[in-house]
């Protein structure tokens, strides 16, 4: 379900760092060496340039490209490189330092990624910022939003395909009454949507729409402008359907008056790995025009390449 394309024969981690090198001495740089190299290569192909780099230039290549490289294709290029775990680590603090209702990146974060990669993604903020992710959400939330956010950072949720029914039904239908009673910060709700594994949180919610005739996204629609249900409907729809999620960043980004790069280039980077072809389909299906060629009316240049690079240009 990835979109990046990898050769089938790779230079080595010393030949790839060696032609990074050459394109940033003399006069300009060579962007088009940067993107052929970076944005066709798997993660660990990746850390392997950086660790062979660093070593033989006593620099992090990430530094080199922050001296060579500015603007929005700076940005694609330097999250793109970093490891995952490390990329969502710093878009974790960039959100959680500029938190606002609205903002919902933590939760992609959180309802997003395996346990495991939330629990590596945890340990790298550790490294990063010598401080929890929790800690740094919990100081700059508040209120519900806080009750909410720090279990969804905190989890870590079974990850096997099991399925109890009884409890399914159970709390289908504790989450219905306390949506009738507009409690929608009790701590039960909470309780399931952070603590249950995605495969029994579906389960419910299927039994939930079964059950009592709605989807329970919309019984959350009640107040289109209360930001709270917002963040509750972002949190379900990350967990039951994330490309279905993503897609629709993606699509608000680029047909909202001037294009959001900032929620392009991070759905781009965060998934081209993981089921950017699902979100590419999806795309194309709803909007009747390719994912690709959306981009590249939307955008121009190096970063326009690169974005096209990773989301593969075969429909552009």
């Amino acid at each position: 379900m990835a979109t990046i394309s990898i050769p089938e024969t790779i230079p080595s981690p010393i030949e790839d760092a060696e032609l990074l090198r050459k394109a940033f001495v003399g006069w300009g740089t060579d962007e088009n060496t940067i993107i052929s190299i970076l944005a066709h290569r798997s993660p660990s192909q990746r850390r392997l340039i950086r660790e062979h780099y660093a070593r033989t230039y006593g620099e992090d290549l990430l530094k080199s490209l922050d001296k060579e490289i500015s603007g929005d294709f700076e940005r694609v290029v330097l999250l793109w490189t970093l490891d995952p775990a490390e990329r969502d680590a710093l878009l974790a603090n960039e959100a959680a330092r500029k938190w606002h209702p609205g903002n919902n990146v933590i939760i992609e974060i959180a309802c997003a990624r395996s346990s495991e990669e939330l629990f590596a993604i945890r340990r790298a903020y550790h490294a990063r910022y010598k401080r929890s992710l929790e800690e740094d959400v919990a100081a700059h939330t508040t209120g519900d939003f806080r009750k909410l956010l720090v279990p969804l950072v905190s989890a870590y949720r079974y990850e096997g395909p099991e399925v109890n029914m009884t409890l399914a039904k159970s709390e289908a239908k504790i989450l219905h009454g306390k949506i009738a009673e507009k409690a929608y910060s009790h701590e039960e709700i909470i309780r399931i949507l952070t603590t249950r594994s995605k495969a029994q949180v579906i389960a419910t919610l299927n039994h939930y729409n079964d059950e009592f005739g709605n989807p329970i996204n919309k019984d959350l629609k009640t107040d289109p402008k209360d930001d709270f249900l917002s963040t509750l409907r972002a949190v379900i729809r990350c967990i039951s359907t994330p490309e279905k999620y993503f897609e629709k960043v993606i699509r608000l980004a680029i047909n909202k008056l001037g294009t959001d790069e900032g929620a392009l280039t991070r759905i781009v980077t965060t998934r081209a790995a993981v089921d950017m072809k699902v979100i590419k389909d999806l795309y194309h299906k709803r909007n009747s025009v390719p994912l690709s060629r959306a981009i590249s009316k939307d955008t121009s240049g190096d970063y326009e390449a690169m974005l096209l690079a990773l989301v593969g240009q075969d429909d552009a």
